[in-house]
């Protein structure tokens, strides 16, 4: 079955990524959703606790905020109530509670981790660096915490011009391949700040040859390298991270910056920026291994240190809308500073996350109005073509992304996904000839070293001629490839199992429709097509089962008629003539 979803499009957002286990231990606590200002107190102190933890459960943190705001006035001695109530300010981004809670705790335990914690970084903003160092002794438990606290109190040394200091203090963390990379590019950062440019250099050049593909350290790295003349050199680290990652935002802007003569600011300037940089890269591997709450609180710590960092910003932000959390995301985007590079991408999610919000009008008329905006911004255009084939517009969304692929002029490997959606909304406004057309193009741009891409192309050109009885021989080996490709995508495994049956191998069909419920158990087309081989095998109560199970997964009015209909009367067992190999019973629109 054909996939579609609805892109980000911040390619490369956020990149500084690093493989650290066992980020800093946190209390029990949901992570937060959308605000819910209207919500007033429970009259009860059970109340209140009860409501605060029925909103964690529900990860609306900006509800457990009012709850716990009222629960601990009513029992400010309760040792758990408080911390909860501290993770979920801190969660919600109510930082001035938050760390009013962390005195607190602090105070009645000098080695409570996560307030320390807090509040070293509190003292860090305030620039008294001697009460951040100390602080961080006491919160430093644990290997993945001794990173954090090392480089914190390091950029604490940085702060009190003490840099020989600072760089012996990142120095203490052992040579582990995990650590790497974080400790060489915080040493050349703060080497940098603190006016040891040979040091700097060499320390950058240790990051960069750790991983050459890490979006903040070959930012850098360049400006770092621009700022003292050597513009030729800090281009070809933008280039070559460019022929890996194209077209990223942040690197258009700076080898725009450099080629048009124009001064190119170094990364980070302030002891503050520094610690900001290291609570985002945190952040990251939080968001990147699934725990969500360990990166909300430590982007929000970073963002109180640095409110303009863009891209914690939209890390942020990410993080809400993949907890489908998007008027929070929305609410982020809209902080990112206007003369961000990555403030087009951030503009363009929040027409994204209004018609996710079920806002189409206002998604197109935002993406309408950017488009005016910026005419000539190819992702833009892109974007409101995503709307308009969300709203299943596909002739408007194909006449869109038309306008997009002119703007590209000669397409080059990163434009294919403009040609696969486009291809794809001609074949669903029923313009096959220029959908195939389409689709070869993707199929000939996309690279190999984009896997996942090149199945969803495999798979929807395979399909499509699967469905029109074209091509069996081609099509069944591009679909075999694309399962190869993504084995645990259970709609392309779909599509694989409904080529076996309209093969008239039904047996096969259901070994593979078997593999593809499993792995997207609520789909109905996906279990709609698993009900017409069970009924083609001869199990016909396990056929309706399954035709009963994609009547209740919401699927589309077509597709329900014909559900309904089979529960009824079962199907057609006469055999029908093949083409080309292929039975012709009559074909399904697939889903996505």
């Amino acid at each position: 079955m054909p996939t579609l979803r609805l892109p980000s499009v911040r390619k490369g957002l956020p990149a500084l990524v690093f493989s650290v286990a066992g980020l800093l231990a946190a209390p029990a606590f949901a992570v937060n959703t959308d605000s819910s200002e209207t919500l007033k107190p429970a009259a009860s102190l059970e109340g209140n606790f009860l409501s605060a933890y029925v909103a964690g459960t529900a990860r609306d943190t900006a509800a457990a905020t009012i709850f716990f705001r009222e629960a601990i006035q009513e029992d400010p001695r309760n040792q758990e109530l408080l911390e909860r109530a501290f993770v979920a300010f801190m969660a919600n981004g109510s930082m001035p509670e938050a760390y009013r809670a962390a005195e607190r705790l602090a105070g009645r335990d000098g080695s409570n981790n996560l307030a320390q914690f807090a509040l070293s970084v509190r003292a860090l903003k305030a620039q008294k660096y001697a009460d951040a160092r100390a602080r961080l002794t006491r919160s430093a438990r644990g290997r993945s915490a001794d990173l954090t606290a090392t480089l914190l109190a390091a950029w604490a040394y940085a702060g009190s011009k003490d840099g020989k200091q600072a760089l012996a203090t990142v120095d203490k963390l052992k040579n582990e391949r995990v650590f790497n990379q974080f400790r060489e590019y915080h040493a050349a950062l703060i080497a940098d700040v603190t006016g040891n440019p040979s040091e700097a250099e060499k320390r950058f050049k240790a990051a960069y040859e750790g991983e050459r593909n890490t979006l903040q350290v070959v930012d850098a790295y360049a400006r770092f390298l621009a700022k003292r003349g050597r513009r030729d050199e800090a281009l070809a680290l933008y280039k070559s991270f460019d022929e890996v990652v194209p077209r990223h935002p942040v690197v258009r802007a700076a080898m725009a910056t450099l080629n048009q003569g124009k001064p190119l600011l170094p990364a980070i300037t302030t002891p503050q920026q520094g610690a900001a940089e290291l609570l985002y890269g945190l952040g990251v591997v939080g968001s990147s291994q699934s725990d969500e709450l360990t990166a909300i609180i430590y982007l929000r710590l970073g963002l109180d240190l640095d409110p303009g960092h863009s891209l914690a910003l939209v890390t942020l932000g990410d993080i809400y809308e993949r907890l489908k959390q998007y008027d929070r995301a929305n609410d982020v985007f809209t902080r990112v500073p206007k003369d961000a590079p990555v403030r087009a991408s951030a503009d363009i999610a929040i027409g994204q996350n209004l018609e996710l919000l079920g806002r189409g009008d206002d998604a197109a008329n935002h993406l309408q109005t950017l488009m005016k905006e910026r005419p000539d911004d190819v992702e833009v255009v892109m974007a409101l073509g995503n709307v308009q084939r969300s709203r299943k517009q596909f002739a408007e969304a194909a006449e869109t992304y038309s306008k997009a692929i002119d703007l590209i002029g000669k397409p080059d490997r990163g434009h294919w996904i403009l040609f696969f959606y486009r291809g794809t909304s001609y074949e669903r406004s029923k313009q096959w000839e220029k959908g195939e057309a389409d689709l070869k193009k993707a199929m000939e741009l996309v690279p190999d070293t984009q896997p996942a891409g090149k199945a969803q192309v495999l798979n929807y050109l395979a399909y499509s001629w699967v469905d029109q009885n074209m091509k069996i021989d081609e099509a069944f080996k591009m679909l075999t490839r694309a399962v190869e490709l993504a084995p645990r995508d259970g709609m392309i495994i779909d599509s694989l199992g409904w080529a076996y049956y309209r093969m008239g191998r039904y047996p096969d069909a259901v070994r593979e429709l078997e593999k593809a419920v499993e792995l997207k158990a609520g789909d109905p087309v996906i279990n709609d097509h698993l009900g017409d081989a069970y009924w083609k095998v001869g199990r016909k109560l396990e056929a309706k089962f399954q035709w009963n199970h994609a009547k209740d997964s919401n699927p589309d009015q077509e597709d329900l008629v014909k559900i309904l209909k089979k529960i009824d009367k079962g199907m057609d067992d006469e055999a029908k003539p093949a083409v080309d190999g292929v039975t012709t019973d009559a074909p399904k629109q697939s889903g996505g």
